[in-house]
């Protein structure tokens, strides 16, 4: 999605007339105006959110808000999408940079899942076939999924709609993240390699067999988290012998052997909650985006916070939701214009919804 340059004008401001007419703006705007902020954005948008949290979480405040008029939403595109689904038809949902997408979403686009569908009918029964797509992706893939009898998941309720795909079919086709796929169906009991498959979107048949296809129960997309692909074993073995006694908590979004390495595995809030609860005095090493990381360590100074991942890792895509960026659509709106609407087509956003309903029956 492209993003018109900013006014120079704005572009120019230094921090505190930035801060100074965001202000001003909010203050104009009053009831009319929500700003929801994701974990992962850097503090200066955090600051100046109503509400932050997941993907869903704020996809659902959203939702809960049919008084407000415009909702500016400090995320990534697909996030936007989820939030003009899930809210009436006159609110307006605002993504400040067009350009903040998410790696993972692009991994798998319609054409690719269209194509892979169709394979797959070549060698098993597709009514027999459950496809679930991660919330992390476009609404055309939850429209594919709503169409085909399927569901969204989180990381939250990942296993309770991946153990309800399984009582529903023989098989499930889950992307775009294969390691929350993975690591969902192995807590579930399911072997990695006697159970599983992965099918690549740029090889021929997707790089496997009919027989491989008719012998698994879970085919794996193959695509991943740029972020969270990037924690090792080694970090954590590090982390252990740096802080004897400390604790390793990663997101699903990790590799399996990461995973099974750490002390604990969960969401964006599963993490917030448990280092919230945990003790004074104690230590925590987390796979997970460094914002957050860096925010829950201010937060609670009576802990040892910090990321296993000594190369910093931002979410480069979050990243571009500058708070010039968020200054120019709410300026935008007081000037009585609409910029970076994110409205998502009507028969997309129909079998969307059935997806994402789905995946909220089973929170």
């Amino acid at each position: 999605m492209l993003q018109k340059p900013l006014p120079i004008e704005i572009s120019r401001l230094n921090p505190e007339d930035t801060d100074d007419r965001i202000k001003d703006a909010r203050h104009t705007l009053r009831e009319d105006l929500i700003i929801l902020g994701h974990h992962y954005q850097r503090d200066e948008i955090i600051k100046w959110a109503d509400y932050r949290g997941d993907s869903l979480r704020l996809s659902h405040l959203a939702a809960a808000h049919p008084e407000a008029k415009y909702i500016v939403f400090c995320g990534v595109h697909f996030m936007a999408e989820s939030a003009d689904i899930l809210t009436t038809s006159d609110q307006v949902v605002i993504l400040p940079n067009m350009s903040a997408g998410c790696s993972m979403a692009d991994m798998a686009n319609i054409a690719q899942v269209e194509d892979c569908w169709a394979t797959l009918s070549t060698a098993t029964d597709m009514s027999k076939v459950i496809p679930i797509t991660y919330v992390n992706s476009t609404a055309a893939l939850k429209a594919f999924v709503g169409r085909h009898e399927g569901a969204c998941c989180t990381s939250s309720n990942a296993k309770r709609v991946v153990q309800w795909a399984l009582e529903r079919g023989d098989k499930l086709l889950f992307f775009p993240d294969q390691h929350l796929g993975r690591n969902t169906a192995v807590e579930l009991g399911l072997h990695p390699e006697k159970d599983m498959l992965l099918w690549d979107p740029h090889k021929r048949f997707g790089s496997v067999s009919p027989e491989e296809i008719r012998a698994k129960r879970v085919l794996l997309w193959k695509g991943h988290c740029s972020v969270h692909g990037r924690f090792t074993t080694d970090q954590i073995a590090q982390a252990r012998a740096n802080y004897p006694g400390v604790n390793v908590i990663v997101h699903p979004e990790c590799p399996l052997d990461v995973v099974e390495a750490s002390d604990q595995n969960g969401s964006t809030e599963y993490i917030i909650r448990a280092i919230s609860k945990a003790s004074p005095g104690s230590v925590w090493a987390v796979g997970t985006e460094v914002n957050l990381v860096n925010r829950l360590a201010h937060e609670h100074p009576d802990k040892t916070i910090f990321c296993l991942d000594p190369v910093v890792c931002p979410c480069s895509t979050m990243y571009r939701v500058h708070p010039h960026y968020l200054l120019w659509v709410l300026e935008s709106l007081v000037g009585g214009e609409i910029v970076n609407q994110v409205s998502v087509p009507i028969d997309i956003a129909a079998d969307a919804r059935l997806a994402l309903d789905r995946m909220l029956l089973m929170k």
